[in-house]
């Protein structure tokens, strides 16, 4: 089971995950089948009111990508219909959100049963949840490794390293990283690409390139899941 985090909001979390998934269909498990495949994203702003409830096009894509199919409020618990920092809509519906809360949400037994499993964050690393509290609590008490999302664009330097430092300093280890372009004109790609290689201490996953319409097939072409062989 890994967290992925993100460097910021729009890094595409979603997008590299649900690749990650797709990935890791391909590969084979210990027991000499397929590996089955699990995404979930316990906290969700920006849902759209259906018959059947809110639902979060982000969860939606995991699901989608995911081979084991549990049902939406496994995937995700707790969702908010405006496009809000989750603590702010919380308290806007009188919901108190907690490390402890969320946790209490999640289905940890139905998620051992996937050979892979991926818990995706929202926002970034340091996402509120009011009372001085932070998502990155619940990944500690997971005690879980962290797949972190670099969105390429102007900034993305600052904002992998500040990631990074923080996230060693909660006592958790970085699994991997993936570099996900999301400004084509980002100047100077390459470049910023070599130094992050310089500057963040787990392996690179991969690259993906700015993609027209966010393809998770197409994206998952870009990935290698060799480096994360150790924690399986």
């Amino acid at each position: 089971m890994y967290f992925v985090a993100g460097t910021d909001t729009d890094s595409g979390k979603t997008l590299v995950s649900s690749a990650l998934l797709l990935a890791a269909k391909g590969l084979m498990s210990g027991a000499g089948r397929p590996m089955s495949t699990l995404g979930i994203k316990p906290i969700a702003s920006g849902c759209m009111l259906t018959p059947a409830g809110l639902r979060n096009s982000d969860a939606l894509q995991l699901l989608a990508a995911s081979s084991v199919k549990l049902a939406y409020r496994q995937i995700n618990p707790i969702a908010f219909e405006p496009a809000i920092a989750p603590h702010i809509a919380a308290a806007k519906v009188g919901v108190s959100l907690s490390p402890e809360a969320v946790l209490a949400q999640l289905d940890l037994a139905a998620f051992a049963e996937a050979d892979f499993c991926l818990i995706e964050g929202a926002g970034g690393w340091r996402l509120p949840l009011g009372q001085g509290r932070y998502l990155s609590e619940l990944v500690q008490s997971l005690s879980i490794p962290v797949i972190l999302v670099v969105g390429m664009k102007l900034g993305c330097l600052n904002h992998a390293l500040l990631t990074q430092e923080a996230i060693l300093a909660d006592g958790l280890e970085i699994a991997g990283w993936v570099a996900n372009c999301v400004d084509p004109e980002m100047s100077m790609f390459e470049e910023n690409l070599d130094s992050l290689k310089e500057i963040m201490s787990a392996p690179m996953l991969g690259c993906i390139p700015f993609l027209e319409e966010a393809n998770a097939a197409r994206a998952a072409e870009f990935l290698s899941l060799e480096a994360l062989a150790k924690h399986s």
